[in-house]
């Protein structure tokens, strides 16, 4: 099966591997079916698993491989690194001041981005889609610099990659649909308006690999961006996300030490 995935083309299997990452966060949003309230210390919890995951996927996955590939390409690795993991940062500063959302668990008048009428659902899912923007940017720069050849880059840790997110999206999607449901919105609305917020996933993962395949030689640039966007998600949303509630901090770090471990092994023994 392996062996069939990889005769694709990359932009076809980025495509693939974000249609997972996708649906797994809808199966997340699916438990609103099952039922409205999941326990609050299960989610920070499990928010806090998310983010592990992706801190562990920034380094293993997109960071290191960049620093490597930049030292290839005769760049100076430092210098590419860090403009693009700054770049990836400023980038999501951006996205997060001009675009309407709020983020699950605030009150209505804790908005952020610009100022609009849209309504609480709406907003909700644009948090969320927030997310996925560079989760999905990541996974198909991460196919297209497999395609490019450099042993530093290999479809096994593209596949990891997609994994660990896929992995980490089950909560997001928990996360928009069962406030919706909570609220009084029917669960098919609140399931679909949960699974929608994945659905970026596959379009910037198409948009990665295709970019990176027609400029290979900015490839280094676009991992480190790739990281530094995921981490200003980490940071600035998940972690105080999940300890906004006075959750069991222990716990939640905990989780967050287990995610890196489980996306760890993953990139380790993938790649």
């Amino acid at each position: 099966m392996m062996e069939s995935f990889q005769n694709f083309h990359p932009v076809l299997q980025a495509f693939l591997a974000t249609l997972f990452t996708w649906g797994v966060t809808a199966a997340g949003a699916a438990l609103v079916f099952v039922t409205k309230q999941v326990n609050r210390n299960f989610m920070d919890a499990m928010m806090g698993f998310a983010a592990g995951v992706m801190i562990a996927a920034s380094y293993w996955s997109l960071l290191a491989p960049g620093i490597q590939m930049a030292e290839r390409l005769g760049q100076i690795a430092w210098m590419t690194a860090a403009i693009g993991f700054m770049c990836g940062g400023l980038f999501m500063r951006l996205t997060d001041r001009l675009l309407p959302h709020l983020h699950p668990g605030l009150a209505f008048d804790k908005r952020e981005g610009v100022k609009t009428s849209w309504q609480r659902s709406t907003l909700l899912v644009l948090a969320i889609t927030l997310h996925n923007i560079p989760e999905g940017l990541a996974v198909g720069v991460a196919f297209g610099a497999a395609a490019a050849g450099l042993p530093s880059a290999t479809i096994g840790a593209a596949i990891a990659l997609a994994i660990g997110i896929g992995i980490q999206n089950f909560p997001e999607g928990t996360a928009v649909s069962m406030p919706l449901a909570r609220e009084g919105m029917s669960r098919r609305k609140s399931f679909m308006l949960g699974q929608a917020s994945g659905m970026v996933e596959p379009i910037a993962g198409v948009l990665g690999a295709f970019f990176v395949l027609q400029m290979q030689g900015v490839l280094p640039f676009a991992l480190c961006f790739a990281a530094g966007a995921m981490i200003f998600v980490v940071v600035e949303e998940l972690i105080p996300e999940s300890q906004r509630k006075g959750a069991n901090i222990d716990v939640v770090t905990l989780a967050t030490m287990l995610g890196f471990t489980v996306m760890m092994i993953l990139d380790v023994a993938l790649g």
